[in-house]
């Protein structure tokens, strides 16, 4: 079923798929009751490129063409999240798909879990400088949704990998808020430039697409 699960991922455009055991993650889950989430021992992962070109056009801070391409992924792996979710129903099991990109939390920065965590565990990537997912194949230039279900499937490794020397990220953030580790990550400057992007460059959402223009293999 792994296969027949990956290739709905690669027919629909996913640039990366993986599946991670995290049962024990399920405390950490921020906005979902236990309830809902009991017995969903596994994840499915998925990624998909963020382009390359639309990246360009981020000089300063985020544009209205990378807000389109932003909203645009976001809503291709919420569709393909759902097209899984269905397989995996369709064989009798239980699959929750989680969006890709809604805040519960902006002062946090905290969505109903963390994608990235679950990315982890599924193989995906590692956590880079700039506490986003890095991913061997396209840096951070990957947008990623999740599937919790109880379909037993087998696991990936995750990857025993780092950012290395790169520090692109730190030389990049107009804040400052990427440190050598992205456990001492400056959450609420990045918020706060975040919020400034949202008005001055008249995009209406917190984004900003430098650190991840410049992160790639």
């Amino acid at each position: 079923m792994y296969n027949i699960l990956k290739d709905i991922a690669v027919s629909s455009g996913m640039t990366a798929f993986g599946v991670g055991a995290v049962g024990d993650l399920s405390p950490h889950y921020d906005a979902l009751p236990s309830d809902q989430t009991e017995g969903l021992s596994y994840g499915i992962s998925l990624g998909v490129r963020v382009s390359a070109s639309v990246l360009k056009s981020c000089v300063t801070g985020p544009t209205r063409h990378y807000l389109h391409h932003y909203k645009m992924l976001n809503l291709l792996l919420d569709q393909t999240a759902l097209k899984i979710s269905l397989a995996v129903q369709d064989k009798g099991f239980n699959a929750l798909p989680i969006p890709a990109s809604q805040i519960v939390d902006w002062e946090k920065q905290t969505a109903h879990l963390s994608h990235k965590m679950i990315a982890l565990r599924a193989g995906i990537g590692w956590i880079g400088r700039n506490n986003l997912l890095v991913n061997p194949a396209t840096g951070s230039r990957i947008r990623i949704a999740t599937i919790l279900t109880d379909m037993p499937l087998k696991t990936d490794t995750p990857l025993q990998r780092d950012c290395g020397g790169c520090k692109k990220c730190i030389d990049i953030c107009p804040v400052s808020a990427i440190k050598e580790s992205h456990k001492d990550w400056d959450k609420a400057a990045c918020l706060d430039k975040l919020k400034y992007f949202a008005r001055a460059h008249n995009v209406g959402q917190y984004i900003c697409g430098l650190c991840v223009k410049v992160c790639r293999p």
